[in-house]
């Protein structure tokens, strides 16, 4: 079976946001400008998922969804035969996103104006629920070590204010992909017991993940938190599949769940859509030869990307990569402002990309690029980031 990434798909003026909201939200007004922010891949959907959902749309009657009993069977297959996870299918809770079980868990466990942990340069949308919820972000900064991201938990108990209540993790980590090692997991599962905080594990990347490196889910580096743990996982990283906005919700602790459920009620927060969830449980039988594809195919594109930011612009380099599609330039040895670097990725390159800043403390002078996309458009890419910065080779 043959997967064809280098295709090149039209997408402009079919609501793709990547797309059309390209001008309003990276500066890039150029014809020709490359997208490379938002986290949703260039590639069409596996063939299984496009043919499960035409056969609905055959059908004709596009009601609501009911009967989710093969959705969850293939959650727990996954996750068993992929990470190793026994879950239960009573364990899941359906989600409108990702961004939708931050804000209900924030909502759920945390009263209006009290501290949930994060831990930046992280995934915006981390702190944007947060003030969504009514409630305030508490940053513990992350610290980089030879080339990776690691966790100040010893500095994370020495500012711990008295009012956090839940801790966001993103594992792995967007925008860095650094792949948390087990004992980074299971020490910081120790600190929430210790202080009674509620860990919510975001691992919407957990598939996503390169040779030499393994995604350990939470729930099994520190099973004795299953009290106080709450996992998101979705097909829409993996497959991609954000447009359907579905993802899963798992609680093993049968109270915790029935705090989380009362929440997500309250705002038909666990409703599903039937596309998504019928793209989800197609992704989730059928998906895997595609992605057993698509891997190798992205880490290509990250090595090509590094080598070359690293030979076009000197003081320029790009994270180490185990996880994700998002390249996490740091152009800080170029001893050029934020702002001039920004000017020469989104005028001069003319692509778009998503903000160092955005990602918070630790972002100042980086910028996230997204590489699932054909190899020809991460070619262009470099090619034009080494015009833009030509004057810093002499």
């Amino acid at each position: 079976m043959t997967f064809d990434f280098d295709r090149v798909i039209d997408r402009r003026g079919t609501h793709a946001a990547k797309y059309d909201m390209m001008a309003a939200r990276t500066g890039v007004t150029a014809p020709d400008g490359i997208p490379m922010w938002v986290a949703d891949m260039e590639f069409a959907a596996p063939e299984p998922v496009r043919a499960r959902l035409a056969r609905a749309i055959e059908h004709g009657v596009l009601g609501y969804y009911g009967d989710d009993a093969g959705w969850r069977a293939s959650i727990v297959d996954w996750m068993g035969a992929r990470h190793g996870w026994a879950v239960d299918p009573d364990w899941i809770t359906p989600s409108a996103g990702v961004c939708a079980a931050l804000g209900i868990a924030a909502q759920a466990f945390a009263e209006p104006g009290e501290g949930v942990v994060i831990f930046p340069p992280v995934y915006h949308m981390f702190a944007a629920m947060i003030r969504f919820a009514g409630r305030r972000p508490v940053e513990c900064p992350l610290v980089e070590t030879q080339g990776r991201y690691a966790m100040d938990v010893d500095r994370l108990a020495d500012t711990l204010p008295a009012d956090a209540r839940v801790v966001f993790l993103c594992s792995p980590h967007n925008p860095g992909g650094t792949v948390w090692r087990p004992d980074e997991l299971r020490a910081l599962a120790a600190f929430c017991a210790e202080r009674g905080l509620i860990l919510v594990s975001d691992e919407v990347w957990h598939d996503l993940v390169f040779d030499g490196a393994r995604h350990t889910p939470t729930a099994i580096a520190a099973p004795e938190i299953a009290d106080r743990l709450i996992t998101c996982a979705a097909p829409s990283k993996t497959f991609n599949l954000a447009g359907g906005q579905t993802a899963e919700v798992i609680i093993a602790d049968a109270d915790l769940r029935r705090r989380y459920r009362a929440a997500a009620n309250a705002t038909h927060g666990a409703s599903c859509n039937l596309f998504g969830m019928l793209a989800a449980e197609a992704a989730y039988r059928e998906g895997a030869p595609w992605l057993g594809a698509l891997l190798p195919y992205l880490a290509r594109n990250r090595d090509l990307f590094a080598a070359g930011v690293a030979e076009a612009i000197p003081g320029a380099r790009a994270m180490a990569l185990d996880a994700t599609y998002l390249a996490w330039v740091d152009f800080a040895g170029t001893g050029l402002s934020a702002d001039e670097i920004a000017a020469r990725i989104t005028q001069r390159a003319r692509i778009g990309v998503n903000a160092g800043p955005s990602f918070g403390p630790g972002g100042e002078t980086r910028a996230r690029f997204n590489l699932a996309c054909p190899r020809a458009t991460v070619e262009e890419a470099v090619s034009r980031l080494a015009d833009a910065f030509a004057d810093l080779r002499g």
